[in-house]
C-alpha cells in the first residue's frame, strides 16, 4: 500500500477560482435555506447528529475513515466518521421524535469523481407511521423548490435533459430490467436467494461483461450502471421502485411480496439523487443482514466494521417509519448547471489521484 505524506495543494481559494464558483455556492446557500423553511413548515424538527460513531455503517462497498479516541487513562477506542446519519436518526425516532430532518456532513473513503467527494452533505429526513410512498411527494417538492431558487427548471447533465418540476415517473425495477437490459430479474431469485449463474448467463447473453469472481450483487450493480441508469431521468425525474430484498439491507419487505423491498431511488439526468426506504425495524433480521454484509466485505476487502449494538437495541423500540437520503451537493449541481461536485462545495478537498 502506498503511503504518500506529501501535502497536495489546492487552488479553490484563489480569487479567480473562487469567483468562477461563487454563483453556484450562493445558490447552494439559498436552496438550503428554502428547503429548511419547507421542512419546518411541514412540522419537521431539524436535528444535528454526531459525525463520530462507533460504527460507520455496515454496507459492503462503503469505505469509512477511522480514528481513535484516547481516554484520560490512556486507553484507545476506535471510532469512525459516519457514512450516513441514518443510525443516529433512527435512534432519535426510537427516543420519541416523529418527523426529523438533517443536513449532515458525511464521509466516504475511496470516492472522488465528478459526482463523488470524500466529504459531502446528505439531506436526510424520517417520518414515523407514514408510508414510504409519501417520500416520493417530498422528493418532487424538493426538486421544485431547488428549480425555483436556481431559476432553472431545465436541468442538463452528461447529454441528458429533464424538466425538474415534472412529476417523477415511477418505474418498477423489474420492468426497468426487462425494458432496458432484456433481463428477467425475478427469474434469478429463488426464495429470496440470488441465483448467480442465472443472472450471469442472462447478463452475458445481453453483452454485459461478467468476471469469474463476480457475485450476483456485482452483476446486478453492473447492469444497473451500464443499462438501467443511462435510461433514467432523460426527460423527467424517475423513481426506480421496489428493489430486491437482497439489495435492501435497511428496508422492509413489500406487503404481500416475498422478493422485493420498500426501496426506491430518485434519478435525474441519469444521476442518482436519493435513496429511500420503508424502514426495517426487526433487530434480528437486521443483525443477520449486517453480519452477511460484513462477511462479504471481509472476503472482498479484508476488513469489516463493528455492528452498532445500540442501533439494534433502538430498532426494537422504533415505531414504523420511512426515510430518505438525498445527496444535497448533487441536487445543487443539477439545479445550477455545475458539471462537477467540487464546484458546489465551499471548501473542496484537492484531488489526490
Amino acid at each position: 500500500m502506498k503511503n504518500n505524506n506529501q501535502i497536495i495543494q489546492s487552488s479553490w481559494w484563489q480569487r479567480d477560482s473562487h469567483e468562477d464558483r461563487r454563483s453556484f455556492l450562493l445558490t447552494r446557500m439559498q436552496i438550503k435555506s428554502a428547503l429548511r423553511a419547507w421542512f419546518l413548515n411541514q412540522d419537521f424538527i431539524e436535528v444535528e447528529t454526531a459525525c463520530l460513531q462507533s460504527s460507520p455503517g455496515n454496507e459492503t462497498h462503503l469505505h469509512a475513515f477511522s480514528t481513535k479516541i484516547t481516554t484520560e487513562s490512556g486507553a484507545y477506542h476506535s471510532l469512525y466518521l459516519h457514512t450516513s446519519p441514518e443510525f443516529a436518526c433512527k435512534k432519535l425516532l426510537a427516543a420519541g421524535e416523529k418527523k426529523i430532518f438533517t443536513f449532515a456532513p458525511v464521509f466516504r473513503n475511496k470516492e472522488y469523481s465528478k459526482l463523488h467527494h470524500p466529504e459531502f452533505t446528505m439531506l436526510e429526513w424520517y417520518v414515523t407511521d407514514t408510508s414510504y410512498n409519501y417520500l416520493i411527494e417530498h422528493c418532487h417538492e424538493i426538486l421544485k423548490i431547488a428549480a425555483k431558487i436556481a431559476e432553472n427548471q431545465q436541468w442538463s447533465y452528461a447529454g441528458r435533459t429533464i424538466i425538474a418540476t415534472d412529476k417523477p415517473e415511477r418505474i418498477k425495477l423489474v420492468n426497468a430490467f426487462k425494458d432496458f437490459a432484456g433481463i428477467d430479474i425475478m427469474a434469478t431469485l429463488c426464495n429470496n436467494k440470488p441465483r448467480r449463474k442465472k443472472l450471469a448467463d442472462a447478463a452475458q447473453a445481453q453483452g454485459i461483461r461478467v468476471a469469474k469472481d463476480d457475485t450476483w450483487s456485482d452483476i446486478f450493480s453492473r447492469i444497473i450502471v451500464e443499462r438501467i441508469e443511462p435510461n433514467l431521468g432523460n426527460s423527467s425525474p424517475v423513481i426506480l421502485d421496489a428493489y430486491p430484498l437482497c439489495e435492501s439491507t435497511l428496508a422492509r419487505r413489500c406487503p404481500n411480496e416475498n422478493l422485493f423491498a420498500e426501496r426506491f431511488e430518485l434519478y435525474c439526468c441519469g444521476v442518482e439523487l436519493a435513496n429511500a426506504f420503508g424502514e426495517l425495524t426487526d433487530p434480528t433480521i437486521q443483525r443477520q443482514l449486517f453480519e452477511a454484509n460484513m462477511a462479504e466485505k471481509h472476503r472482498i476487502y479484508g476488513e469489516r466494521y463493528p455492528i452498532d449494538e445500540d442501533f439494534l437495541s433502538a430498532l426494537a423500540e422504533m415505531p414504523p417509519a420511512s426515510g430518505c437520503a438525498m445527496g444535497f451537493d448533487r441536487l445543487v449541481m443539477l439545479a445550477t448547471g455545475a458539471q462537477r461536485i467540487d464546484q458546489v462545495i465551499w471548501t473542496p478537498l484537492p484531488n489526490f489521484a
